[in-house]
């Protein structure tokens, strides 16, 4: 499901990537043909991959990247005539091309190229590098629990956690990264991800015992519903909540302490009631690691929120959007530990008969391409051309449905939490 017109885009930007248009269109430079190339230098610590997020949105937010009258207001008096009537007729007419959204990625991955005259494409640098940057790290911590999750239902619980835009894009990129479903409302309806969700504490403590607001939430919303047991006393929860509901309750969610402990007893209790067919669903400050603590345990479903969509649990992507190409010269950055490599490049991923990925090569789009083997994949395809999407682009299912069978290809050492190298090397088969 596309995501509703939301205005222009052409603020969110820095200032200076329009006062370097001002000055590249002063000194006669702003029409020279320039690629721009978006990467990561290395992976954030503890990672060893990471899940490109954000591509679906960034196309649609390149479209609205125009500057209309109350766009350009706040700039008088900031940029000078010239550059106001340059932005007055912006549109991007360029090509832009890069991995799939749901692709795996490692350091000097070609995530995204951007082709056009310096002007054009100058300006979408902090459009692109937002986008990106949050809903990979998002994407990425959200696959990590997912491989460790077992295929166990996760929740995505986290719109109180972060900004109120900013918790519809993590609902989505953790859709994309192998979550079932979300509790932002907001998201359910822009982009068509499932909605999941029953009551908090508050409603317990609305009335005047635990029965009385267990059975006006089974009374509103059946049998099927979610109670949950732990505001009081988690073994009289659990009674109470299969008294009012019967052994058919759908499911008993259990929010503190120490979750290992308490799903084991209660899955016990249930099976004592004849509740055998009751799931538990454990929520609390989850991340990756406790998730694969809890995989012995018998859970059923978790939901995860502040882990999720903070820094301390999405560590920044640190994708950075370099100038790579002038006129068909190749041009890079030589500052120390800030290095880039010059010209166009794209990629392709090394793949054993067996399906398991082992190498992932990093060509110049211009100079000799790397023989392709009979299971080998080209990871560049074509985003937009002449400023417009292609046709064809995947959909949020089919994207989720690309990380899942790239995440199948990764070597078993990929999926490990700890820290080490990245699960596979990149090999820069240039000079």
């Amino acid at each position: 499901m596309p995501a509703p017109a939301t205005g222009s885009t052409a603020l969110f930007t820095d200032r200076y990537e329009l006062t370097m248009l001002q000055a590249a269109l002063a000194d006669s430079t702003a029409a020279r043909h320039c690629v721009f190339e978006v990467f990561t230098r290395r992976l954030p610590t503890g990672r060893r991959f990471g899940v490109v997020g954000g591509t679906g949105r960034l196309v649609d937010a390149v479209t609205a990247f125009r500057f209309g009258p109350d766009d350009l207001a706040p700039l008088q008096g900031v940029l000078d005539d010239r550059t106001l009537e340059f932005l007055a007729g912006y549109r991007f007419d360029g090509d832009i091309e890069g991995y799939p959204e749901g692709e795996l990625f490692f350091p000097n991955s070609p995530v995204l190229t951007i082709t056009g005259s310096f002007a054009t494409a100058v300006i979408l640098e902090t459009l692109v590098l937002s986008i990106l940057n949050h809903d990979s790290a998002i994407a990425s911590a959200a696959a990590r629990m997912s491989s460790v999750a077992d295929g166990r239902t996760l929740i995505e619980m986290g719109s109180r956690r972060t900004h109120e835009e900013a918790a519809v894009a993590c609902a989505r990129a953790a859709y994309l990264g192998g979550f079932t479903s979300t509790s932002n409302l907001a998201a359910g309806r822009r982009y068509g991800i499932p909605t999941s969700g029953t009551a908090a504490h508050a409603f317990t403590l609305l009335h005047d015992s635990e029965a009385e607001a267990f059975r006006a939430q089974v009374a509103a919303l059946g049998t099927g519903t979610t109670l949950l047991v732990d505001t009081y006393d988690i073994t009289l929860g659990i009674a109470t909540a299969i008294e009012v509901a019967g052994p058919e309750l759908g499911a008993v969610r259990i929010d503190s302490g120490d979750l290992g402990v308490l799903a084991r007893a209660a899955r016990t209790q249930l099976d004592g009631l004849g509740a055998t067919g009751t799931k538990i669903v454990l929520s609390g400050d989850l991340d990756e690691y406790a998730i694969a603590a809890l995989r012995a345990e018998p859970v059923d479903a978790y939901g995860v929120g502040t882990s999720l969509v903070t820094g301390s649990g999405a560590p920044t992507t640190g994708m950075v959007y370099k100038l790579s190409e002038v006129d068909g010269r190749p041009v890079e950055k030589r500052s120390t530990n800030k290095v880039s490599h010059g010209g166009h490049k794209q990629a392709l991923r090394r793949i054993r008969p067996s399906g398991t990925a082992t190498e992932e090569v990093v060509f110049r789009a211009s100079g000799p391409h790397p023989d392709l083997g009979e299971h080998d994949r080209v990871l560049t395809v074509p985003l937009m051309r002449g400023g417009e999407p292609v046709s064809g682009l995947p959909t949020l299912a089919e994207s989720r449905e690309h990380l899942r069978a790239a995440m199948v290809s990764l070597p078993w050492e990929g999926l490990k939490l700890s820290s080490g190298e990245p699960a596979l090397p990149t090999t820069l088969a240039f000079s």
